[in-house]
């Protein structure tokens, strides 16, 4: 058997109304491969923290807020959902029209159910995605370079017709191979919820401001742990794999890969959880390789997300935002 068809029967056939303690958490490494910017208010994110759990020097390191990290991966997979012609942006087809982050999401296609949403008195949904802040491996000194940059006319150069042009600017960007050590969460969910999330994961390249011009990212799986309950933090994590390293932090990623491998699995067996089932190495390379080809594969695509769309639907109608409420007495 496969490694999906020996995990498909641990999972339930539909969407609980209450939480069930069915936590699987994503344990992995978001590596840079390009510029990304991560700022608020025009700089990036840093925030100041101890190097390690066993090296207490304090050092400031980059940030991924939480939804920078789960807002590429939720527009992945909508696109996914619009090209399947589950949702559509077309207002007039009422029955599949889903506007993100509006008063118009449809409240029960696979992005609404499982990523959540909330609009005012229309209702809302609690996110099945949990996702914390990222915290860089290495210091934000060591991390980051200002580049500036220019508008040239359309011939290319800064003058024209004797008119200089003055638009330079500078910008704070985070260096090519830096990694934010992560954990995301999925709760409660069904099989094809799993390969859909999992999916947006591994499909997601582009990250933070400017992505259609940089902030290309890998999201290297460490590990699939299947739990009853939270694990360690993402700075925890990142302190851990810290002092592993012995401050070897610009190491190649195959090598980091190995050391945040022995971490996760030691940090796992220190957590107060039950641990159902626990996907590293070589099997956890299969796992990617069978999802890979699912979604290689138009026919098992269309057949799995259709299937997610009907549970999601179901979910709604039953329990969620488009519950019809009984009348009062």
């Amino acid at each position: 058997m496969t490694v999906l068809e020996n995990l498909k029967p641990k999972f339930a056939n539909a969407f609980p109304r209450l939480a069930s303690g069915n936590y699987i958490h994503f344990i992995m490494l978001r590596h840079s491969q390009s510029f990304p910017v991560f700022q608020t208010d025009g700089i990036l994110n840093t925030a100041r923290t101890q190097a390690g759990l066993e090296n207490n020097e304090q050092i400031s390191r980059l940030v991924m807020f939480k939804r920078k990290q789960t807002t590429p991966e939720r527009l992945a997979g909508r696109e996914l959902l619009r090209s399947l012609d589950i949702t559509t942006p077309d207002p007039g087809n009422k029955d599949k029209y889903c506007e993100y982050n509006s008063k118009d999401a449809c409240k029960k296609c696979p992005d609404c159910i499982i990523y959540g949403f909330a609009i005012g008195d229309s209702g809302s949904e609690r996110s099945k995605v949990y996702s914390d802040s990222a915290f860089s491996l290495t210091s934000y000194e060591r991390s980051h370079r200002s580049f500036t940059f220019n508008a040239p006319f359309e011939g290319g150069t800064m003058s024209e017709g004797g008119e200089m042009r003055s638009s330079i600017n500078e910008l704070d960007h985070i260096l090519p191979e830096i990694t934010f050590p992560t954990v995301e969460t999925l709760r409660d969910c069904t099989y094809e919820g799993f390969l859909y999330v999992l999916g947006n994961l591994l499909r997601t390249r582009r990250y933070g401001a400017q992505e259609s011009r940089t902030g290309t990212m890998k999201n290297y799986l460490v590990g699939i742990a299947f739990c009853d309950g939270e694990i360690f933090s993402n700075l925890h994590f990142t302190q851990a794999l810290y002092d592993a390293l012995k401050g070897d932090i610009n190491a190649p990623i195959s090598d980091i890969l190995i050391q945040a491998n022995s971490i996760a699995n030691n940090l796992l067996n220190d957590e107060p959880v039950r641990k159902t089932n626990l996907i590293f190495g070589s099997e956890l390379q299969e796992l990617v390789s069978e999802v890979n080809t699912i979604y290689q594969d138009e026919t098992k695509l269309v057949e799995t997300i259709t299937k997610l769309s009907e549970q999601t639907k179901t979910y709604a109608s039953s329990f969620g935002a488009l519950k019809k409420k009984g009348k009062k007495k």
